[in-house]
């Protein structure tokens, strides 16, 4: 019984000794900062590892090769074709056509052009209201009274939410302009995916 135990222990001994006897015959080519080719059996030093090294054998075959890292060019451009990639897989999922892409701008346009019409109608609104209490300030005026203060902080509220009403309609254009456009840059980019 002990033997077969016996053997195995001492079969995984013979192969992790090969393993060992192995890696130590490997050879490490690089370059080194004077441009001279390096052989060496104790690896390539950091410095040297960005620049890509190849291992060889001990017969002096090359077993792998180890590519220089990328440069800050190739890395941006890998990430703008890895982002284009995913941006591209993401309008195939969205889109079965590029009528697909006309019909979601126009509902997303429409959707925006009420949010639009709403709050020019509520500026529309605003005014009249503002209009209303000048008016009330302005027969204050004419009857020799003070206006009352109530009034003047009505009045200073219809100017603050007119304001505020027209840097909403402002957005809401330029959120529609940018929308818009979105979907047209989508709509040339999927009819070219499919063109393909």
């Amino acid at each position: 019984m002990l033997k077969p135990v016996l053997r195995c222990c001492l079969l995984s001994l013979c192969l992790l000794l090969s393993v060992t006897a192995n890696a130590g015959d490997l050879l490490y080519r690089y370059t080194d900062s004077k441009g001279g080719i390096v052989i060496s059996r104790q690896g390539v030093p950091p410095e040297f590892i960005s620049k890509g090294y190849d291992i060889l054998n001990d017969q002096g075959r090359v077993v792998q090769v180890i590519a220089p890292a990328p440069t800050l060019e190739e890395r941006q451009r890998l990430l703008k074709e890895k982002a284009r990639a995913s941006s591209d897989a993401q309008l195939k999922r969205l889109y079965s056509s590029p009528e697909d892409i006309d019909r979601a701008r126009d509902r997303k346009l429409a959707e925006l052009d009420g949010v639009i019409s709403v709050a020019r109608s509520n500026l529309q609104s605003v005014r009249t209201q503002q209009a209303n209490y000048q008016a009330q300030a302005a027969d204050f005026e004419r009857s020799g009274r003070d206006v009352p203060e109530s009034l003047l902080v009505q009045i200073n509220n219809q100017k603050v939410e007119q304001k505020r009403l027209i840097d909403d309609i402002k957005r809401y254009e330029a959120v529609r302009k940018e929308s818009e456009a979105s979907f047209n840059a989508d709509r040339a980019r999927f009819a070219e995916i499919m063109s393909r």
